[in-house]
């Protein structure tokens, strides 16, 4: 019965599917009411689940084991969160921007974007263990190829013959197009974006499959319609507009989410993105 598909980002690895449900459901629905007057029961609802893929066991305390910049690995890791803390700080005045961090070693380089970081409003409240935890999900999911093919796995487990719309938070973005990369006999899909990263050089962008070629990524052949959403202030997504990267089919739209930037529920919540689930449930435009 599912005709929606949510697909969750990072830090979610301590939840479920019903647990996420339970939050995304009620705030799809305030941006369908809102942006189209509209809803859709529950049970035409369902979430793409891969969080417990990424849970720890068997370390000390709740969640993501203890971090320090000192786990912090070269590469991926280290280059999120400088490219995190170049952007808070171009976005807000209080946080200290980077000086010419290639000749810092790594430990120091990031203990001083941790702490930067710390001082934004996006930021604000998350410890550097989550932060790091953040940033080493990214580098996992690219970096060990088992792990991903179980996260697409899961997205493909959840999508039925009945499946119109995906919409896809941050990390989930990265999943759900890749998937939908690898199966162009599905029937036709809109695909809503919230969040996403799939824009940034280097970190995201270059290492999807496929690769892109000649600085455009592959159109995932399935997807009849694609609305990318982004919040000026989401430090997460680095590039705002997906359209330059994936062509002009792309339909990029611009909101405000106020200080949770990077939170779904306002992304949700927004009548632009309400007005785009309904236009894709309605059919082909």
């Amino acid at each position: 019965m599912t005709r929606i598909v949510f697909v969750h980002g990072i830090a979610q690895e301590t939840g479920g599917p019903q647990t996420l449900l339970a939050d995304w459901y009620p705030a799809l629905l305030d941006g369908l009411t809102l942006g189209a007057g509209t809803g859709i029961p529950r049970e035409e609802v369902s979430m793409a689940f891969y969080g417990d893929l990424f849970r720890h066991a068997g370390h000390r305390g709740p969640g993501t084991p203890e971090l320090d910049a000192g786990d912090v690995e070269d590469c991926i890791e280290r280059e999120l969160l400088l490219q995190w803390w170049e952007s808070a700080a171009e976005l807000e005045s209080r946080v200290s921007g980077p000086e010419d961090r290639s000749r810092l070693r790594t430990p120091h380089v990031v203990q001083r974007a941790l702490d930067a970081l710390s001082h934004s409003t996006f930021f604000a409240g998350l410890s550097e263990r989550l932060m790091i935890g953040a940033a080493r999900q990214v580098r996992r999911y690219f970096t060990e190829p088992i792990l991903r093919d179980q996260v697409q796995q899961r997205f493909a487990d959840a999508v039925t013959d009945r499946t119109e719309v995906i919409v896809a938070h941050s990390l989930g973005s990265v999943v759900a197009y890749e998937a939908l990369c690898a199966r162009p006999d599905w029937p036709d899909l809109a695909l809503v974006t919230l969040g996403s990263p799939l824009g940034v050089r280097n970190i995201v962008f270059d290492r999807l499959r496929p690769e892109p070629a000649q600085g455009r990524g592959r159109w995932p052949a399935p997807v009849r319609q694609w609305v990318n959403v982004a919040d000026r202030g989401d430090v997460v997504a680095l590039a705002k507009q997906l359209g330059p990267r994936f062509g002009d089919r792309v339909r990029d739209l611009s909101i405000h989410n106020g200080a949770r930037a990077h939170d779904v529920r306002p992304y949700l919540t927004a009548a632009a993105t309400g007005r785009a689930v309904a236009d894709a449930l309605a059919g082909p435009l």
